[in-house]
């Protein structure tokens, strides 16, 4: 079996031209999506771990389970349909039967792959309940009770929320995005990276019933909502949720990093946004 990389709560498989990618969760003995996390966070996590090992992807293949703007907004990787034959494009990205994506640029060769067999069993009451939950949330005719983010305005700032991108002001940067600082005077567009580690200054833990009504369905089931309001190394701050499907009591202090997760669906369309995990 080849080396397994613990990689935002995924693991990871490279094989010469290739890179599997897969969840750490098994469900009646298939491997299975944590509470957050689908096709998509997968394809992201696999972008960003093929660029930590310098590959550069500009395009990829891909079937139509990876929501191609997303994916966009946290790589600037265009996610391109089989129907673009005509457009070249060097990568493939296969989508398994279970919880699994393999990155490619050969098609001709045999991929053989042969994951870790220790993985954890979700509880099937608990995932079951999740998937209603989630099910119920992606309804064309659910709309959250509390803020209302149309599906315009979400896409419209997804680029520097997923990426990371802040705005100059002055000697200071300013996360997450906004139009006007605090004197009322316009920003330049979000454009500076931010390091995707940051510091616990402080966290809550919201309860059920006192969660925001955009988690209404699913935290019940979580037991609530986990949140961590943090300090990144080059100055912005922010409030951002614990990834469900990551083992983390937080502590004043700790050193977090960040990965795509989903975060509330609404009209029937997914919001995926940023969620902190302990930094390994």
């Amino acid at each position: 079996m080849k080396e397994v990389i613990d990689w935002q709560g995924y693991l990871a498989m490279f094989d010469e031209d290739a890179l599997m990618i897969q969840s750490p969760f098994t469900l009646d003995g298939s491997i299975a999506f944590g509470s957050d996390s689908d096709y998509t966070t997968m394809a992201i996590a696999g972008l960003q771990l093929l660029f930590s090992r310098g590959i550069d992807i500009t395009s990829v293949r891909s079937l139509p389970l990876v929501n191609t703007h997303a994916v966009k907004a946290a790589t600037g990787v265009e996610v391109m349909s089989d129907e673009e034959n005509d457009t070249p494009c060097e990568w493939n990205l296969l989508v398994g039967e279970e919880a699994t994506l393999v990155f490619t640029n050969n098609l001709e060769r045999d991929l053989a792959f042969h994951g870790p067999a220790d993985l954890e069993a979700l509880d099937p009451t608990f995932a079951e309940d999740m998937a209603a939950a989630w099910n119920r949330e992606l309804e064309s005719t659910h709309v959250s009770q509390g803020a209302y983010v149309s599906e315009s305005a979400y896409r419209e700032g997804a680029n520097a929320r997923l990426g990371l991108l802040a705005q100059h002001s002055g000697d200071a940067l300013v996360w997450p995005p906004r139009q006007l600082d605090k004197h009322g005077e316009r920003i330049p567009t979000a454009n500076q990276a931010l390091m995707a580690r940051a510091k616990v200054e402080s966290w809550t833990k919201l309860s059920a019933a006192g969660a925001p009504s955009e988690f209404a369905l699913r935290a019940p089931v979580l037991g609530g909502i986990q949140t961590v309001f943090v300090q990144f190394e080059q100055g912005p701050r922010g409030v951002f949720l614990v990834a469900d499907d990551a083992e983390y009591d937080p502590s004043i202090g700790d050193q977090v990093s960040f990965v795509v997760r989903r975060i509330y669906a609404q009209e029937g369309l997914i919001r995926y946004g940023m969620k902190a995990i302990p930094t390994n």
